[in-house]
């Protein structure tokens, strides 16, 4: 058994080598998870495209199943555009991991949606990593490098 358990780590070990949390211009990545907070419970998904070393700018989706404040049937929706500011190079940070402040804005049925957040995102393999984000909308889920 301990030599299973051992060979598994290696395999995993190898396919985190390449990992790249945040390459800059041109890099793309899509998260999809739970809307944990915020205008309510529900699921989340969104797309980011780097602009350079430091920028994302890109669109996001958030679909409400209950608590949001009014229960509102055609306010159950989230959606929006942000803009990540990308800490990687500053902060000196491993190949797997990127920390990123951000802003959304946009609509939540007819009306104004605005969200401000904190983010990192851990890579296991060079395609599928984890991220969580958490400010007045938080999330946390799958991240996938395109």
């Amino acid at each position: 058994m301990k030599k299973l358990v051992f060979t598994f780590l290696l395999i995993f070990a190898g396919a985190a080598t390449n990992a790249q949390a945040w390459t800059g211009k041109g890099d793309q990545k899509i998260n999809a998870g739970l809307s944990a907070w915020g205008y309510g419970t529900g699921i989340t998904g969104t797309y980011d495209y780097g602009l350079n070393n430091l920028i994302s700018v890109g669109a996001g989706l958030n679909v409400y199943f209950d608590n949001y404040k009014d229960n509102d049937d055609e306010n159950r929706a989230f959606v929006f555009g942000r803009v990540n500011f990308h800490l990687k190079e500053a902060l000196q940070l491993p190949e797997k991991l990127d920390i990123y402040p951000g802003v959304d804005v946009g609509v939540v049925g007819r009306n104004f949606g605005l969200g401000a957040h904190i983010g990192a995102r851990y890579f296991f393999s060079e395609r599928i990593g984890v991220f969580a984000e958490v400010g007045n909308n938080g999330s946390l889920g799958v991240s996938i490098n395109l």
